[in-house]
């Protein structure tokens, strides 16, 4: 992956190597890169103490509820909240260039604070994801947190077919293909101690 012409020193650049490729069932397809962003446990103190984060709540079947998770999204052309979230979607934007055929333009941010905090199954399926082929970028920092994946309406079926991803520490993880229809993805809840995480996911237009 060729690294961001910006110069950001030595305290949060994305790597030159390239990410492993792992195809899945349907058309989907993950890439994931340990380390790919050097210099990650400055930019997580950076993001945690100075992102405006935010806490929501959602409707769920009959009553509302808290989001286990803080939130900052950063629409397409939104100033973002440091230089190296700049260096990283340019850097992924030229890499995926004739895959994805256009940049990645937003960014979403999530802080998970304890293992409380969580995301459930779900596809980025608001907006193009629904219908067509697209990419998601996501970027970790902080303690590492487990990410599954398993194919979509396989809940209640056989656990095998799930896999785990354990990321923090500027790992990378991109679901591409048809990733975001035919598969699934969450962040579970965890009984033991952990500290906090930040994921950072870079979208193209119109995926949500």
């Amino acid at each position: 992956m060729q690294q961001s012409l910006l110069d950001l020193s030595e305290r949060s650049a994305p790597a030159a190597t390239r990410p492993e490729r792992v195809p899945l069932s349907g058309g989907a397809w993950i890439d994931v890169q340990r380390s790919w962003l050097g210099g990650s446990a400055g930019l997580f103190a950076q993001l945690a103490e100075t992102v405006p984060w935010r806490a929501e709540r959602r409707r769920m079947y009959d009553r509302t509820v808290d989001v286990p998770r803080l939130l900052r999204f950063y629409g397409e052309g939104e100033p973002l909240p440091d230089p190296a979230l700049g260096a990283c979607r340019a850097a992924l934007s030229a890499h995926y260039a004739a895959e994805l055929g256009e940049p990645f333009v937003t960014a979403g941010l999530c802080f998970y604070r304890d293992g409380r905090d969580s995301v459930a199954w779900h596809g980025d399926r608001i907006g193009r994801g629904s219908t067509q082929d697209t990419l998601v970028a996501i970027v970790s920092l902080g303690v590492p947190r487990p990410l599954l994946l398993r194919p979509a309406g396989s809940a209640g079926r056989d656990s095998s077919a799930t896999l785990r991803y354990s990321l923090g520490h500027g790992d990378l993880l991109v679901m591409g293909g048809s990733c975001q229809r035919t598969w699934e993805h969450a962040v579970p809840k965890s009984a033991r101690p952990t500290g906090p995480r930040i994921s950072i996911q870079f979208r193209p237009r119109g995926v949500r």
